[in-house]
């Protein structure tokens, strides 16, 4: 493999060393006591702030996998640095995490890329992102053996939302595969304000209404920087044979640091068929 995106947030939204990495999550995970899921769980809504603020609650989400069979995972997460159209999904050959190399699921991505003119590769896109990268460790630590297919949005509107959510839907159908939603929600309000705008997301979520979500970030009844992805997870898993949503947690950066004047909502939430 020659072509490799590196980590670039190692070290500063979680540990560079493989063992202080490993145990972290592995501790974030045996704390993490999620409701049990009668059903196929067919995506995750993720947080993706600095462990020591969000791996906690990433963890309800992700320690519902153990012992799932995933052979591939899609992990869809919004551009922070940088604005194009569409979708960009890295062409290369892994993603590497100080826990080791994940295959891309090229064959996949050649498709997606070939097969649609709203979805391509920048480069610029992926180089930097945090967002998708956060997710992988715990992924690594829950899974064996996916491949990934690394997803960074540009457009985030509903409309554009439907559209990626056909793609990713017909190249996953009849395939072992999972979806993550990379997503923060409110951003730097009183402790109070927050719960509130975050509670709109939480009720859309339990809702399984994604048009209703998308209303509600449009006209700012809410904020997620990953509301993008959200909906084009729930969408995408409604054509999976999704009928269900449910948060398994939420906390706010105040919960965990104990500063509520301007705090960061999070929540991890799961998509399964019932």
């Amino acid at each position: 493999m020659s072509n490799i995106r590196e980590p670039v947030v190692a070290g500063t939204f979680y540990p560079a060393n493989p063992g202080s990495l490993s145990q972290q999550v592995r501790e974030f995970l045996s704390r993490a006591e999620p409701k049990r899921i009668a059903g196929e769980i067919k995506a995750l809504v993720s947080p993706h702030a600095g462990y020591i603020y969000s791996g906690g609650v990433a963890a309800y989400g992700y320690k519902l996998l153990e012992g799932s069979p995933y052979d591939l995972v899609a992990v869809i997460s919004p551009s922070h640095r940088t604005y194009f159209s569409g979708l960009s999904l890295w062409e290369g050959d892994a993603y590497r995490t100080p826990l080791g190399l994940i295959e891309v699921a090229q064959e996949e991505v050649n498709d997606l890329i070939s097969s649609y003119e709203f979805i391509s590769y920048h480069p610029e896109a992926h180089s930097q992102e945090h967002a998708l990268e956060v997710q992988l460790p715990f992924l690594q630590e829950i899974l064996e053996g996916f491949r990934l297919i690394p997803i960074i949005m540009g457009d985030q509107s509903y409309q554009f939302c439907q559209l990626a959510s056909q793609a990713l839907a017909k190249t996953l159908q009849g395939k072992r595969a999972l979806i993550v939603a990379s997503s923060d929600l409110s951003h730097y309000h009183p402790y109070g304000m927050a719960q509130s705008l975050d509670q709109v997301v939480i009720d859309d979520i339990n809702s399984f209404d994604p048009q209703k979500l998308g209303e509600d970030l449009s006209q700012s009844r809410c904020e997620a920087c990953g509301g993008g992805p959200m909906i084009t997870a729930m969408l995408a898993s409604q054509t999976l044979g999704a009928d269900r949503a449910e948060v398994l947690h939420y906390a706010n950066s105040g919960d965990v640091m104990g500063d509520k004047g301007a705090v960061v909502g999070y929540l991890s939430a799961v998509i399964y068929k019932s």
